[in-house]
């Protein structure tokens, strides 16, 4: 199922499970601020497997993302993964470069029904990379690992992260992509929580110019991109393909897309469950909707008056409500949550304004924004 083909106030493209804080890594961006200790009131494997039970109510094919921390500090991970696919879930992982992502636990989660695997970059070298993940050899595991991924079958994503400090080495990050033959670059653009508030996002118009190199990529490359707390990504694309007369091409996450269809955002084609159960928008933006302990995620997801407000591009406010791309983008709820509080306010990584509007501007942004 194409993510075009779904109804987001039905069901989420993307389901993620944070099944553990637990890490060996002290990224500088880390959402979780994880901490190589597990906690005690984690959901337990017969919660867990309740919970995927319920997600496949959603439907079909049903997208779940095992995330972290680090997933595989739990040892019930292939177990999780092979319970899922019974369930007709598709189940992918997102594990951390560490000496635990063995080519025998890859090929342990493969025969288990793993349909894809993420791993992590955030430089083009060792140097680089280990200084953003705090950890010597992140980069070599994270290169082997994806290597026997690649051997074993199993479609590899790689997710970079866009700020102060890696957006120099995205076109050589963009070329190690291609060498190790991932189907998808997932890139993602900084939202100031946990750890990554001691980061330097990068300005509105240098996004804009990220953004419109990363179209010129997703027409030449051999793998998909998307981007993650970034949607206007989809209206650079749209505004691109409308000033060159073809036709965007279509994609899954915040692709570039057509007019009809919507991007993914926190609550909206978006959901995630915590290590302890807690149903969040988006791990970004951690206001709970309710517990799977106490309900279904399927219920949760559909019901709860959070998500139903922000799956309304009417509820947004400032120059995100009065913008005409605000139903296929509609901002990163996520970081204007964070930086607002309010997750209905604009986000101020966007530097576009709509035509007639004269409303307040988030803080800090350019006199001269993109248009």
């Amino acid at each position: 199922m194409r993510p075009t083909d779904i109804d987001p106030s039905e069901r989420p493209v993307v389901l993620i499970w944070e099944l553990t804080q637990a890490c060996d890594l002290a990224c500088k961006h880390c959402r979780a601020e994880a901490e190589d200790l597990r906690h005690p009131d984690e959901l337990t494997t017969e919660e867990g497997k309740q919970l995927l039970a319920d997600a496949a109510d959603f439907g079909d094919d049903q997208l779940v993302v095992l995330s972290g921390g680090d997933p595989l500090y739990r040892d019930d991970v292939a177990e999780l993964v092979e319970y899922g696919t019974e369930q007709g879930l598709r189940m992918t992982l997102t594990p951390s470069g560490t000496a635990s992502l063995t080519a025998d636990r890859i090929d342990d989660l493969a025969e288990a029904g793993l349909r894809r695997m993420a791993v992590s970059l955030d430089g083009p070298d060792a140097q680089s990379h280990d200084e953003f993940r705090k950890e010597e050899e992140s980069f070599a595991q994270t290169i082997a690992a994806a290597r026997a991924a690649r051997d074993r079958g199993l479609p590899l994503q790689v997710n970079t992260t866009v700020c102060g400090e890696t957006v120099e080495d995205l076109p050589a990050i963009r070329e190690l992509v291609a060498d190790l033959g991932a189907v998808l670059w997932s890139v993602f653009f900084l939202v100031p929580v946990g750890r990554g508030t001691v980061l330097d996002p990068i300005s509105p118009e240098r996004a804009e110019t990220v953004m419109e190199w990363l179209v010129d990529v997703n027409q030449e490359a051999d793998f998909g991109i998307k981007t993650t707390e970034a949607p206007h990504y989809r209206r650079v694309a749209l505004q691109h393909h409308r000033e060159s007369g073809g036709r965007p091409p279509s994609g899954n996450g915040e692709s570039a897309g057509d007019d009809r269809s919507t991007g993914i955002t926190a609550g909206n084609g978006f959901a995630f469950v915590s290590h302890t159960g807690e149903v969040f928008p988006s791990g970004f933006l951690p206001n709970s909707a309710g517990s799977v302990r106490e309900a279904s995620v399927v219920d949760i997801y559909r019901n709860a008056e959070l998500f139903e407000r922000l799956r309304d591009p009417n509820e947004l406010s400032g120059k995100c409500g009065a913008c005409e791309f605000r139903f296929v983008c509609g901002g990163s709820r996520s970081r204007a949550f964070a930086t607002t509080g309010d997750p209905m306010a604009s986000d101020p990584l966007c530097g576009y304004v709509p035509d007639g509007y004269d409303g307040p501007l988030p803080e800090g942004m350019a006199e001269h924004p993109a248009d």
